[in-house]
């Protein structure tokens, strides 16, 4: 039996020898590089906190003292440890364990957290909260994947110094975020990493270190000689001194002697201390070490003769069709910059970074500052593009309000993975934008429904001398729907004609709706299919049209219910006076978020694919229809769009 399935919670550790816990850590790098080899998921980073995670599991009894995660896609190591490596083969699937911190799974698990910048100030309030209660338990938050960068993260330290208790923050300092780590901090903590005195300051931690006791004023004391030794050594200007907490490091972390020997002496002192560890992401596997960026979260791969095969998907994905027609727009206008923080590869932006390196902006992962760029640039006569995931353009909601909207500047904000993600989860659902965007005056939301759509919706925007939000999924964009006209401002476009029912497509949903039409053919229902093209403004006409045609109306979107693209139907034909009875709203549920699985199983579940739109319709139908109507959309050879022959599927397959 390997030592990892001896460990069936932190307890077991302590049991280990150094040489057993070394072995422990390679046997958990093999368990995550097998399991996300399978089921795709975050690697690099999570094999560069191995040993940190075990030393503090160690140190520490998380059941009574706290543990916070940063960027949560760094626990596999913590699950494992905890309970959950029986359960480590479903990670990331549809009922399976999640690939964030899940309160829901384990009770080491306090927060469900996906986002970068949240665990210092969070665990300043359970520090507070806990020591007005009377409780004695320890906090640690464990800061990596440059989320220290963050404006939250500075945030939370600058409270934090002002603790007059126990507090321990571990700056795991690997260099990269997503990407290689961003701005003028990065740097600073370069030179710590670039010191040829590091190890000198290392010796010299370890002999203080080795005179103190585990409690006691004389730890303190042998503290602050640390302190003012790696000061002295490394750094004679140390912001977090500066900032109130004593400092320690940069250390080797994946020393797991001195780690553990360092954390029992720190786990007791009675003041902010903040350890600085180095570690290498994508430690212990050749390939993921040499390419980081590529293995922070790959798709499932396989690794033969030494040789790392990626999945890939059969289709060209909607990231990749946006990175392409922004490339071509900007060749063509000098004015157009591209800008994002700290996803170049996830929204494509590093294709663009290729071909215009000087137009080219990444902020790191600080999405609000990334939005205050943008609008300084667009003020002074540029037209920047922002890409950010849906689930972070989140952390930038007041800046799209007071410097972009409320200024009425031409920013363009590019939504990547919008709706429903896959693996990831809720932590990274974007299923709010269309809701917190849509009530700014001024603002043009817009969704494109298939890629030659996508190149005149980047157009239209970029052209428009008003905010402008444009959405696209985590998907494969569908086969064309023909040529696609220039978008008009506030107009749909229909697609298809029907006698029996109305279904309005908003962006990812439109593709479902017309696989749908063709679903419901075979039944002999015809349905008109409508591309709303934009939610803000609304086409008004094309409103009233549908809703008094007497026929069913279903409307479908990638989004919550709440505040989405059927909320702004509901509230044009209350404006306009119109009835809505007969008006049915397709979306994500609004009583539970979404648990992890495929996209597809995910878009399933909440009734949007072409099987729950088809089986919409057909409730709303006057009269009964035999039903024929299969739950799943089968792959289809043919690639003809001719009336009533099938579409090929549209999900075949998720390039990126």
């Amino acid at each position: 039996m390997s030592i990892l399935d001896r460990i069936h919670g932190p307890a077991d550790l302590r049991e280990l020898s150094n040489d057993e816990l070394h072995q422990l850590a390679g046997e958990i790098r093999e368990r995550i590089i097998a399991v996300v080899g399978k089921n795709g998921g975050h690697l690099a980073s999570n094999l560069g906190v191995t040993e940190i995670t075990i030393a503090l599991h160690r140190c520490f009894d998380f059941t009574q003292d706290r543990l916070l995660w940063d960027v949560g896609h760094q626990c596999y190591p913590h699950k494992l440890l905890t309970g959950r490596n029986p359960q480590f083969e479903t990670l990331r699937r549809a009922s399976g364990i999640s690939g964030f911190p899940s309160r829901q799974e384990s009770q080491y698990d306090l927060f469900n957290v996906g986002h970068a910048g949240t665990a210092i100030a969070t665990a300043v309030g359970l520090a507070r909260g806990d020591q007005a209660l009377g409780r004695n338990a320890r906090t640690v938050a464990l800061v990596g994947d440059a989320s220290i960068v963050n404006g939250l993260s500075f945030e939370g330290l600058n409270q934090a110094g002002l603790l007059k208790r126990q507090f321990l923050v571990i700056l795991n300092d690997n260099e990269w975020g997503i990407a290689p780590t961003q701005g003028s901090f990065a740097k600073h903590l370069a030179k710590f990493r670039a010191s040829y005195l590091y190890e000198e300051a290392k010796e010299r931690a370890t002999r203080y270190l080795k005179r103190v006791p585990v409690v006691g004023q004389t730890m303190v004391d042998a503290i602050e000689h640390l302190k003012e030794g790696i000061k002295a050594t490394v750094s004679p200007h140390q912001i977090f001194e500066q900032l109130g907490f004593m400092y320690a490091g940069p250390i080797d972390g994946h020393d797991l002697p001195h780690l553990i020997d360092l954390l029992n002496y720190l786990k007791d002192v009675q003041h902010p201390v903040l350890l600085h560890i180095h570690t290498s992401k994508g430690k212990g596997c050749d390939f993921a070490s040499a390419e980081p960026g590529r293995f922070h979260s790959p798709k499932p791969f396989t690794v033969l003769n030494g040789k790392v095969n990626l999945q890939k998907g059969t289709g060209k994905s909607w990231t990749t069709a946006f990175s392409e027609a922004l490339i071509d727009i900007a060749q063509r206008d000098e004015k157009v910059w591209a800008l994002t923080a700290a996803m170049p590869d996830g929204t494509g932006l590093d294709k663009f970074a290729e071909a215009l390196p000087d137009r080219y902006i990444d902020v790191g992962i600080a999405e609000s500052c990334a939005v205050d760029v943008a609008a300084g640039m667009a003020r002074s006569g540029l037209r920047p593009v922002v890409a950010v995931y849906s689930t972070f353009m989140q952390r930038a909601f007041d800046q799209v309000f007071q410097e972009v909207v409320l200024q009425e500047l031409p920013v363009v904000l590019c939504m990547d993975r919008a709706g429903l993600v896959g693996g990831d989860g809720a932590v990274h659902h974007g299923a709010l934008d269309i809701a917190y965007l849509r009530g700014f005056p001024g603002m043009v939301l817009l969704a494109p429904a298939d890629e030659p759509e996508l190149r005149v919706a980047l157009e239209f925007a970029l052209r428009h001398n008003r905010p402008c939000a444009l959405r696209y999924p985590r998907d494969n964009v569908p086969e064309p729907f023909g040529a696609a006209p220039p978008f008009e401002l506030g107009r749909a476009r229909t697609l298809r004609e029907g006698h029996d029912a109305i279904v309005i497509g908003y962006g990812a949903t439109v593709a479902h709706a017309m696989d749908a039409s063709e679903l419901l053919a075979a039944d002999g229902v015809e349905i008109r299919v409508i591309n709303a093209r934009f939610a803000r403004p609304i086409d008004e006409k094309m409103v009233a049209d549908v809703l008094t045609s007497g026929l069913p109306v279903i409307t479908a979107e990638d989004h919550a219910l709440a505040g989405g693209f059927g909320s702004a139907v509901l509230e044009t034909a209350q404006r306009l006076g119109l009835r809505t009875d007969r008006l049915v709203r397709l979306g994500l549920p609004d009583d539970r978020f979404v648990k992890q699985g495929s996209r597809a199983g995910q878009l399933a579940e909440c009734g949007i694919d072409a099987a729950g739109i088809a089986a919409a319709v057909l409730t709303q139908l006057d009269e009964p229809v035999q039903r024929r109507v299969p739950t799943t959309v089968e792959p289809l050879s043919t690639a003809t769009t001719a009336p009533h022959q099938p579409r090929p599927s549209l999900r075949t397959g998720v390039e990126q």
